[in-house]
């Protein structure tokens, strides 16, 4: 039994062996598998930014109608009930964009369609919240973020620190985050505590400073983690919440321009 085997193996290497590719082959097979996925890659990053420049242009134009127009701002401020319908319209497509991936958020157009309402809502609560802050200040916070952002961005793509390999550190200060919150909530129906709430922004800002970059770096592909190509609704979620974040924890931190 023992030759036979040998005889067959030595058959079907023998017959099998001018269906393999050589050595040269292989390497030229994968270098054009490399080539394609980094074609696929550069599509998909123009698609993700494209997709939040509409967004972040989009949010831009409600905070400075909310927070320029003085017959809006008056409206906004006098009817609360509109942040809360805002609200429950981020919560609903938020849930649906991370929960329901192949049902939804791989589904064109219903992807898009969602991602619009999502973008529409969160811009709506982010200008009422702008709304009650002076003009000065909420333009410097505009500055800075676009700065803080185009620079993150920038640093992300050049620099070689993996930070998609430091999850660790994201988790430690958002639970810090966390805590922070749950004092805050209880100290504040006793009174204001500039101090706390300053360090709450500080972090806050911190923090969605390193998610933005650890997003940013999901979005190469040359790192230990990377986002699938076909979870560009997803990668443009994720971005445009750590920006918006970023926004609402530096406009904390200016909480002596309130209006």
């Amino acid at each position: 039994m023992s030759v036979l085997n040998l005889y067959t193996s030595a058959v079907l290497t023998r017959c099998l062996t001018p269906c393999l590719p050589s050595l040269s082959d292989y390497e030229e097979m994968q270098t054009q598998f490399s080539w394609d996925d980094q074609a696929i890659r550069r599509i998909f990053i123009r698609k993700v930014y494209a997709i939040l420049m509409i967004q972040l242009c989009v949010t831009v134009a409600i905070v400075a109608l909310f927070t320029f127009c003085a017959p809006v701002r008056f409206y906004i401020q006098t009817h609360p009930l509109l942040y809360m319908c805002s609200y429950m319209m981020f919560l609903a497509t938020y849930i649906a964009l991370n929960c329901c991936g192949e049902q939804i958020r791989r589904q064109f157009p219903w992807n898009l369609v969602l991602l619009a309402l999502f973008t529409l809502s969160l811009a709506c609560m982010m200008g009422f919240v702008s709304s009650f802050y002076n003009t000065k200040s909420v333009v410097l916070c505009l500055g800075i973020t676009a700065l803080v952002c185009m620079s993150v961005t920038i640093f992300s793509f050049q620099t070689k620190i993996d930070f998609t390999s430091h999850q660790g550190v994201l988790f430690v200060l958002t639970m810090v985050m966390l805590f922070c919150c749950i004092i805050l909530s209880i100290v504040i129906p006793f009174g204001y505590v500039s101090w706390l709430q300053a360090i709450y922004a500080v972090i806050g800002a911190i923090l969605f400073t390193l998610f933005l970059a650890f997003d940013t770096q999901l979005l190469i592909g040359n790192k230990r983690y990377t986002m699938s190509p076909e979870e560009y609704v997803f990668a443009t979620l994720n971005l445009y919440l750590d920006i918006v974040n970023l926004f609402s924890f530096l406009l904390s931190c200016f909480g002596g321009g309130r209006d």
